[in-house]
């Protein structure tokens, strides 16, 4: 048996129709019925319930921890309980029930410093310095989970950038800003980015998973990255994406060092003034969209098999025909 916590997300969703197609038992943990495939058992409850989470991982095998918070918010706190905390209630409860394997989904921006990443590997460390609450709390989770390897199998997969036609964040609000004309093309419009398509990443999750068959797999207690192997220009994809949908290019532009700027700037702000919600631009932010920040994903083919399945040009037909 198999459990997918978060499975109306995203990425949880997928790795779901993945194990049905492939014959398995899958159940899910996810806090409120939504658009679950038919045939997974639903779990209604949270990872910040530890109750909810025992009765979940009852006869389970397998989890896929797909679960968490991604936000570029100032506030630290949402980001401990679900991403941290949350995590700790996972491997508590996979240990009480006796689950042999533990998948979890970490991010690539884990090692990410605001530095340029030209095909970063897995040697990178974590950084010694953070600009966002997001990668520092699922640094510190993987952490946790890649160090419970002696006493559960597990391992830890880094996708980037995931997308497809149920994306309900990353494209939709880059459409929102467009059309509302709040959108800039950041730094000189030259950097190189990865992504990867759920389904595609979704896969990897699966392949890690059976090539995790006991402690000593080298698949057990590492962590891999995950794309399409193939960068993109980060604004001309933008363009594209933006074309498909019936918009207009990125016309407007602010420089590098100015967003870095008014990114400080306004995370100032709301720090002094305890603002709530995202502002419309970090540090953080700012660096992800001028910098090159690809990676090597070598590793994931070689311990797991791990090829992606769905090629950029089928991926993108799929995402104009969403």
């Amino acid at each position: 048996m198999n459990l997918v916590i978060g499975g109306t997300g995203f990425l949880g969703r997928e790795i779901i129709c993945q194990l049905l197609e492939r014959g398995q038992k899958v159940k899910t943990l996810c806090r409120r019925h939504g658009d679950i495939p038919d045939g997974a058992e639903v779990v209604i409850g949270d990872i910040t319930n530890p109750e909810s989470l025992k009765i979940a991982c009852q006869d389970v095998e397998t989890v896929y921890h797909t679960a968490s918070v991604p936000s570029i918010s100032l506030h630290w706190q949402p980001f401990y309980e679900t991403n941290v905390l949350g995590a700790q209630n996972v491997l508590d409860a996979c240990k009480t029930a006796g689950v042999r394997k533990l998948i979890y989904t970490s991010s690539a921006s884990v090692t990410f410093d605001c530095k340029p990443q030209h095909g970063t590997d897995e040697t990178s460390p974590y950084p010694d310095r953070w600009f966002a609450h997001y990668p520092h709390s699922k640094a510190i989770a993987e952490k946790m989970m890649l160090d419970a390897s002696d006493s559960l199998l597990t391992c830890a997969l880094r996708p980037h950038l995931i997308i497809g036609k149920r994306d309900r964040h990353l494209i939709p609000r880059l459409l929102r800003r467009a059309e509302a004309g709040r959108l800039f093309r950041v730094g000189d419009g030259t950097n190189l980015i990865d992504i990867i398509f759920v389904e595609n990443a979704a896969l990897g999750h699966i392949q890690a998973a059976q090539a995790l068959t006991d402690a000593a797999s080298p698949v057990n207690g590492n962590a891999y990255f995950l794309s399409q192997g193939e960068p993109v220009n980060c604004w001309e994809w933008i363009d594209e994406v933006l074309a498909m949908k019936g918009l207009p290019k990125v016309r407007r532009s602010i420089s590098f060092a100015a967003a870095w700027a008014l990114g400080w700037t306004l995370e100032g702000l709301y720090k002094y003034c305890r603002l709530r919600g995202e502002p419309v631009m970090t540090r953080f932010l700012a660096a992800q969209l001028a910098t090159t920040h690809y990676l090597n994903i070598a590793k994931a083919k070689r311990d797991f098999g791990y090829v992606p399945v769905i090629s950029m040009a089928e991926g993108m037909k799929r995402l104009a025909d969403a």
